[in-house]
């Protein structure tokens, strides 16, 4: 973009004069309605934007239903950051509505490219916008704005420059009764900054955001220039340069009137978020499919068993044992049907140490090592154990002459016990045969999951029927929401404008 161009994402707010000097303090809670909404907008926000890539990179053009559906939900977002924590600069409650509100005191626009690159498609939302991201980075925090980090913030803007200031701000108006306008008119210009390289990363726009921050409401005010990658300094536009928020005009004397039933209607825009949803889920449930089809095809051992990495365990009780294993009580569905043979194999580190595996009913196990030392095994993936010291003492007998056991086995060197799993609660139980303290083990388990394929499969199945239909959800509206065909593209929100290029 050139010395004095004027961006095509346009930020403009109006402070509102005799702002509450104690509303700020509830409204985190006002805005959670907002918040839960914006949550599910952003997802299908993101749903969007991967179809609008595609459609840009196959035709070089941002579907126009698509790109006001997006620029709606930054909209939307400004509005409520407006009104919250991202500047506070009015007390009107936001409009639930990704429309333009002309009255409101907080405005976006974005005018619709004529055409994009296919080129910068590929490139500009990860590796060109990384400058900007590092600005941004500082002016909101680590993800406090909603476009970044919707699970983590949808609280909206919260850390960072803006959010210091905004606290400040809301400190001198607690005192005073008066929004700073110098704080006010900064922090406006990092908003500005912020929504510009969102809107780029969002494809939006192939003109690069400028490395200035346009300070005060109206992008025609005060401005503070830094240098840009080319080392050159940026100026504003000229007040005379930059447009007012636009109104929608009354149609032009002869024109046809608007097709009806066009535009984002509100079941339309909960089309768009059901079916992004679905989506999102499905592309969860085939990449199961796909980690379980690998796992099937790929991971199991030559006598079929998937096994985990060997881990070792050692304590100075007499005993090693597996938390609560819960199998259920259900009738329907034996868990061996699901999980086939279970098999662990037990390594002793002295090899001339014999070694126990048992598998009881954990009632069982419990009674007979009342008050015996042990660890039992927490979190198989790092080896962790909970040593578990209850008297220390011996068992009444050997684990070898106890009746407890539904599978075991016993001896010297490595040892391998094979179980065809049953509903109930169970422990696996590792001593040494004899029953004496210090037990040092090295083991694994494995299991034959014969149902595996058929789970696999399933995933499948459920992820492109939800994929189907969350396509059908969002296309449908999109289409229905598009404009009548001849329609010139029109700033997203507002009139139809020609698109301002930099000279």
């Amino acid at each position: 973009m050139s010395l004095g161009s004027v961006y095509p994402v346009r930020v403009d707010a109006t402070l509102d004069q005799g702002l509450s000097r104690w509303l700020w303090l509830v409204k985190w809670l006002l805005a959670i309605p907002h918040y839960v909404v914006l949550f599910f907008l952003w997802v299908a926000f993101v749903v969007v934007s991967v179809a609008a890539f595609f459609a840009i990179v196959f035709t070089s053009r941002y579907p126009a239903s698509m790109f006001e559906f997006n620029v709606g939900v930054l909209r939307w977002s400004w509005r409520v950051a407006y009104y919250s924590y991202g500047a506070l600069g009015t007390d009107r409650y936001p409009p639930f509505t990704l429309a333009e509100v002309a009255d409101y005191p907080a405005h976006l626009t974005v005018e619709h490219p004529d055409h994009l690159s296919r080129g910068l498609v590929l490139v500009k939302w990860w590796l060109l916008a990384i400058p900007h991201y590092l600005v941004v980075a500082v002016f909101a925090g680590g993800g406090s704005w909603v476009a970044w980090e919707t699970d983590r913030n949808a609280a909206g803007w919260g850390g960072g420059l803006i959010g210091l200031l905004v606290v400040i701000a809301a400190v001198v108006l607690t005192v005073t009764g008066r929004y700073p306008r110098q704080i006010f008119d900064f922090v406006l210009g990092m908003n500005r900054w912020v929504l510009r390289v969102a809107a780029y990363a969002a494809l939006m726009t192939d003109q690069y955001p400028p490395f200035r921050l346009d300070m005060g409401g109206h992008e025609a005010g005060g401005t503070m220039t830094v240098p840009s990658p080319a080392g050159a300094m940026t100026t504003p536009a000229p007040p005379e340069a930059i447009p007012p928020v636009p109104a929608s005009p009354p149609p032009a004397p002869g024109a046809p009137p608007p097709a009806p039933g066009r535009g984002w209607t509100a079941l339309r825009v909960v089309s768009v978020v059901a079916g992004s949803l679905m989506a999102v889920v499905s592309v969860g449930l085939l990449a199961a499919g796909g980690g379980a089809t690998w796992l099937n095809n790929t991971q199991r051992d030559g006598t079929g068993y998937l096994t985990s990495d060997p881990r070792t365990f050692t304590t100075p009780a007499p005993a090693i044992t597996s938390e609560r294993i819960d199998l259920g009580t259900s009738e329907v569905v034996a868990p061996s049907a699901v999980l086939g043979t279970v098999r662990f194999v037990v390594t002793a580190r002295d090899p001339a140490q014999k070694v126990f595996v048992g598998i009881a009913p954990r009632s069982s196990a419990d009674a007979y090592l009342a008050g015996v030392g042990r660890a039992v095994v927490t979190d198989w993936a790092s080896g962790t154990v909970d040593q578990r010291q209850q008297g220390g003492g011996a068992p009444p007998v050997p684990p070898t002459s106890s009746s407890i056991w539904v599978a075991s086995t016993s001896g010297p060197g490595t040892q391998t016990l094979a179980w065809k799993p049953t509903s109930g609660d169970w422990t696996v139980v590792v001593m040494n045969t004899d029953a004496s303290p210090g037990v040092s083990v090295t083991a694994t388990a494995g299991a034959t999951i014969p149902a595996l394929g058929w789970i696999a499969g399933g995933f499948f199945a459920l992820g492109g029927i939800l994929l189907v239909a969350g396509a059908v959800l969002v296309v449908i509206p999109v289409i229905r929401a598009s404009r009548r065909p001849g329609a010139p593209p029109a700033r997203a929100g507002g009139t139809a404008t020609p698109t301002r290029r930099g000279t």
